[in-house]
């Protein structure tokens, strides 16, 4: 009977870690699904396609992507790519532009619109770099304001903000900033923007109260 409670009790143990363990696996795979996913987003109209060809300055550039979907790339011209990951239209490229190049060296980066507002000096649309990091983008819009609160910047996607929190080492590719959002940089409340003022009026008032004590 002992041996049968313990055989049990042991079993009961087994079956605990491994679902405990099924349940840690889970929520490690999870930010791995999501960078993931943010990596296999496609292109949406108004991105750009950023193309290197080595040694063909005149045909590298940055292409548009238009209402379509479409690209229209020198020499081979419109290609749909809204629904192509960088590899898959890099291998494409490869392929049509062997048709001109001797063994071309092709580079291809997508580049996302975000809008830029709040407290930076250049608010604006700038197109981004999926290996830039938050800084880095903020940087395109010539940085920061004094009066920023750079530890509270929101993401706004459709008119509402997103719960999502953008760390700022890590690269966009691994974020979920997606091309249309929109970063707000919010001011720093108004306590913390005076809060010299604040603190020379506080001592001067201490300084009148007790000169007014210790009058003869």
């Amino acid at each position: 009977m002992t041996r049968a409670l313990f055989t049990a009790a042991a079993l009961a143990l087994a079956l605990t870690a491994t679902a405990a363990g099924r349940v840690h696996a889970q929520h490690v795979d999870a930010p791995r699904a999501a960078a993931s996913s943010a990596v296999s987003r496609g292109l949406e109209p108004g991105d750009l396609v950023r193309l290197k060809i080595w040694r063909e300055a005149d045909l590298s550039g940055d292409y548009r992507v238009d209402e379509r979907g479409m690209a229209v790339f020198p020499k081979i011209g419109t290609i749909p790519v809204t629904s192509m990951s960088t590899d898959s239209l890099q291998s494409l490229l490869v392929s049509a532009y062997a048709r001109y190049l001797q063994s071309p060296s092709i580079e291809v980066t997508f580049l996302r619109r975000v809008d830029i507002v709040g407290e930076v000096k250049n608010p604006g649309l700038y197109h981004v770099d999926p290996t830039m990091t938050l800084p880095d983008v903020l940087a395109l819009a010539g940085g920061v304001t004094s009066e920023a609160d750079a530890r509270r910047i929101e993401l706004i996607r459709r008119g509402s903000r997103a719960t999502s929190h953008l760390s700022q080492g890590v690269s966009l590719a691994d974020s979920t900033l997606r091309s249309g959002d929109q970063l707000r940089v919010p001011q720093r409340s108004w306590m913390s923007r005076n809060a010299a003022a604040v603190l020379a009026a506080g001592i001067t008032a201490s300084a009148l109260v007790l000169a007014a004590f210790i009058r003869p």
